[in-house]
């Protein structure tokens, strides 16, 4: 993987980008890509999204510190949590990376549909 892997979330035209951190989990994201998931709101706090399959976390530490931003692997339901509040520790939460521009467009809707792809 290169130093910064960037990958793109369109949500119907508009665009969220977010900056990889590199790790096992990381890259086994990006052997999915690329895909097309539907979002849904959790408690307010994060978007979530079921993924085909289970990311590796082997290098990962037992749980991360997730901000407004972190783009992240919850390993016991195997789904993506996209923050867009903040948030205390939470054990088996994976950083996958932090989103770096169009944070917007995640909070304008309940539920949305997102292609996810590496950045141009």
């Amino acid at each position: 993987m290169r130093n910064q892997t960037d990958i793109i979330l369109n949500i119907d035209g508009s665009i969220v980008q977010v900056r990889l951190a590199d790790s096992v989990a990381t890259r086994d994201f990006l052997a999915q890509l690329p895909l097309t998931l539907e979002f849904e709101d959790y408690h307010g706090i994060e978007k979530v999204s079921d993924l085909p399959s289970r990311l590796s976390t082997d290098d990962a530490p037992a749980g991360f510190d997730p901000q407004v931003g972190s783009f992240t692997y919850y390993a016991p339901w195997g789904n993506l949590a996209i923050f867009y509040q903040d948030f205390g520790y939470a054990n088996s939460l994976v950083n996958l990376g932090t989103v770096v521009s169009g944070m917007k467009h995640l909070k304008r809707s309940e539920r949305f549909t997102a292609t996810i792809s590496l950045a141009p």
